[in-house]
């Protein structure tokens, strides 16, 4: 059944709490802080309603003075997903937004047309949580804890997507064939969010330091899109000056 969600909201989480690259939202990038660059490619998709999840207010007064929105949120959140529930919560209280899309605040340079893909998985009524990802081009990257791998059931029929079986940040599956990047862009059914956010975590989720492995713990059902390319994340100054560069 056709179900795709007819109010979706983007929500933005970001702190200031970043060890590797102090204060990262409030980055400047050709003149404007990294979290504006992320909410104006928001926009720029077309799919919503905006909002962006502070934990401080120093971030919140830097969108406003934008012209976005947002909404401050408890600092001690253990994940973004928390922070965009309690945001969703203080902003829509009515549950009209039947979905929301939740964009790390460190993808400046990502492409709109990737924030409506996730949802359009959405319209099978049997997908609680839709998300991305894209082919392993280099070997070194096999082998990176950084990069986390999405490990795919392909549907034969539409081979650009599949059923999440696992993430894990080893190398996996094993023998030869195709690896996937996972790209945390999530949209997600309100019910399963909402499902999501009063589990507590799981044996797995702690192990790998992978939140979506509790959503495959608690019986969601995760479908993967892939996409041709994995966009920058800004975690060191190494990435912001790529960031710059590409924006510039």
């Amino acid at each position: 059944m056709e179900t795709e969600p007819s109010n979706p909201i983007i929500i933005i989480p970001a702190r200031l709490g970043s060890t590797r690259l102090p204060n990262k939202p409030l980055a400047d990038i050709s003149g404007v802080p990294m979290i504006v660059h992320v909410m104006n490619r928001a926009k720029e998709s077309s799919v919503g309603r905006v909002v962006v999840a502070c934990a401080e207010h120093k971030i919140a007064d830097a969108v406003t003075k934008a012209g976005g929105e947002a909404i401050i949120t408890l600092e001690e959140h253990a994940s973004g997903s928390d922070r965009i529930y309690e945001a969703l919560t203080q902003i829509d209280p009515n549950e009209s937004h039947d979905a929301v899309i939740g964009l790390q605040g460190d993808l400046p340079t990502i492409s709109p047309k990737f924030l409506k893909i996730p949802l359009q998985l959405l319209s099978n009524s049997d997908v609680d949580i839709g998300t991305l990802a894209a082919e392993i081009k280099e070997k070194k990257e096999n082998n990176d804890p950084n990069v986390v791998k999405a490990i795919v059931s392909v549907d034969h029929i539409n081979l650009t997507r599949g059923k999440a079986l696992y993430f894990s940040r080893s190398c996996v599956p094993w023998g030869d064939g195709q690896r996937w990047h996972h790209i945390g862009v999530y949209a997600y059914r309100r019910a399963a969010l909402k499902h999501f956010v009063t589990c507590p975590s799981t044996q797995l989720e702690k192990r790998e330091k992978l939140e979506q492995l509790r959503a495959l713990e608690i019986g969601l059902r995760i479908e993967v899109a892939f996409i041709d390319t994995v966009p920058l994340g800004v975690d060191t100054w190494e990435d912001l000056e790529m960031a710059r560069n590409i924006l510039n």
